[in-house]
């Protein structure tokens, strides 16, 4: 008798172990590649449904891991979510979309307010520019967010509107890298300079998330550190959002 139980417990710890492990970073990447070329998502959506939080925290567990995988979770979404029902961007219906639990991940229901702010911003407040976190969070989100804000996924999430910055898909093994050529190439494309005056006419992100960038004195020094103007600007001037739906705004990134 003790030999047979000897033996089950052998073989199920090997099933147990034989079972193929996920990789997050990889099925964040081939939802999105899918979603890109407008194939059937089926598998993965299930995938993400049926994982553990505990499975989840386990695999990813670096600010860079956490970036990669929640930066292609939200734009894959966002674009399955508007290709499904395109009249839930409209001007009345917008903040809802933003506001309403549609992502079944690991069991847990979360709005794209909730992966952008209380994962990815590490639980700030959407309506603070920034500066205020909020305090009491559920446990799922304390153990998915971010420790610390990187301010350059402003220019890596896609929301849908024709002002956003194109989906990338990002690895989180050269993620530092791939942030910044999207940084670079964003704002190259929506920043004017006027050198008489020394003014920049930019994003309107950068106000309306000031706090992450180190208010608009650390936003004046980022258009200078990433060559976009040639000195650091006095002023900033900031361009109106183009909120007109725009799905597949897709941009490759090179190799690093």
């Amino acid at each position: 008798m003790k030999t047979i139980l000897s033996v089950s417990l052998l073989l199920s710890i090997f099933l147990i172990n034989a079972q193929p492990k996920t990789d997050y970073i990889e099925l964040s990447q081939n939802l999105l590649k899918k979603v890109k070329k407008n194939q059937d998502v089926q598998d993965e959506v299930k995938k993400l449904e049926t994982t553990t939080l505990e499975d989840l925290t386990e695999k990813i567990k670096t600010d860079q891991q956490k970036l990669a995988f929640w930066i292609n979770i939200y734009n894959a979404f966002i674009q399955i979510s508007l290709k499904e029902n395109p009249e839930q961007y409209s001007d009345e219906n917008r903040d809802d979309f933003f506001k309403t639990e549609r992502v079944n991940i690991a069991g847990e229901k979360l709005s794209f307010d909730d992966i952008e702010h209380g994962i990815i911003r590490s639980s700030m407040s959407k309506i603070s520019m920034g500066y205020v976190k909020k305090i009491f969070r559920p446990e799922w989100e304390k153990k998915l967010r971010v420790e610390n804000i990187d301010w350059r996924i402003h220019f890596a999430l896609n929301c849908g509107a024709k002002s956003c910055p194109p989906v990338a898909i990002y690895n989180d093994e050269v993620l530092d890298q791939q942030l910044d050529f999207m940084t670079k190439s964003y704002l190259k494309e929506q920043t004017d300079y006027n050198e008489e005056t020394k003014t920049a006419h930019t994003v309107v992100l950068f106000s309306w998330f000031r706090g992450d960038f180190g208010g608009l004195d650390g936003a004046r020094e980022i258009l200078k550190e990433y060559g976009i103007t040639p000195v650091v600007p006095d002023d900033l001037e900031f361009k109106d959002y183009d909120w007109t739906m725009l799905i597949d705004n897709y941009r490759e990134l090179p190799e690093f």
